[in-house]
């Protein structure tokens, strides 16, 4: 784990379980699905307690939305400045590190990704346009440590296959369970929540930015310790990050050396 990741195994605060909570059932259900108690049963509190901490449903959608945006920025920028601080970087190094940065975020916050492509409209126009903002700023970290890694490779390339890549990485809501280290066989995470329910009413469901791809459902029953996987069965999630990791590192490569034909 990158020390990045391990800065978030402090125990979080009530606040933090609550936005928690709140994406995991906003994910599973639709905005509209889960009511105010819910939230606050899933986090061991009455309803009304909730409003000690936010106004509503709306201020928690914001706060998940806007706050993921503000994180994947900050944490991309600060992988930025570490690299140029250590006076011995490179761009294949630091895009190494964005890489890692981002599959962080795609396997351990899986629910956020599912909120984004599904609810992100339901936000105030001015909440709205500032997850793009931070998008976009996101982005161009990127872009610029792609180019410096492939120089000859012209910008909107550059900018394209990062957002190729983004797609690839954050399809990982339409994936099954995938395994921590040191649990079973087929034992899932708790950090990583199962695919959006089915009874999240159609019209809530708009096409995400990659195919789904076909793997098994979260609700395929544990095996016990020691017994072979079923073909088809997800690997653990180091396993899953390295894989990621290599297909992202192939995308950037397969567009650099297109300069080269």
């Amino acid at each position: 784990m990158s020390t990045h990741a391990a800065a978030r195994v402090a125990a979080p605060t009530r606040r933090e379980q609550i936005l928690r909570e709140a994406a995991r059932l906003f994910a599973e259900r639709g905005f509209h699905g889960v009511g105010v108690d819910e939230i606050g049963a899933a986090v061991g509190i009455s309803g009304p307690g909730l409003y000690r901490h936010f106004p509503g449903k709306d201020a928690m959608l914001a706060e998940l939305l806007v706050g993921i945006s503000e994180r994947l920025l900050a944490g991309g920028e600060l992988r930025v400045s570490e690299d140029a601080a250590s006076g011995d970087g490179s761009p294949e190094a630091l895009l190494d590190a964005l890489i890692e940065g981002h599959i962080d975020f795609a396997l351990d916050d899986r629910p956020l990704i599912t909120l984004h492509d599904r609810e992100l409209d339901r936000l105030r126009d001015t909440d709205r346009k500032r997850v793009r903002r931070l998008q976009r700023q996101y982005v161009e970290v990127w872009v610029a440590v792609v180019r410096d890694l492939y120089p000859d490779l012209p910008e909107h390339e550059a900018r394209a296959a990062v957002h190729a890549v983004f797609g690839l990485l954050n399809s990982t809501p339409h994936l099954g369970s995938v395994r921590r280290p040191g649990a079973g066989e087929g034992a899932s995470s708790g950090a990583v929540e199962s695919k959006a329910e089915e009874g999240v009413d159609a019209e809530r469901r708009r096409p995400t930015t990659t195919p789904e791809a076909a793997v098994p459902d979260a609700a395929t029953p544990r095996r016990a310790s020691g017994q072979t996987p079923s073909p088809g069965a997800l690997p653990g999630r180091t396993e899953t990050a390295a894989l990621l990791h290599r297909l992202a590192r192939g995308a950037f490569a397969a567009a650099g050396e297109r300069q080269g034909d």
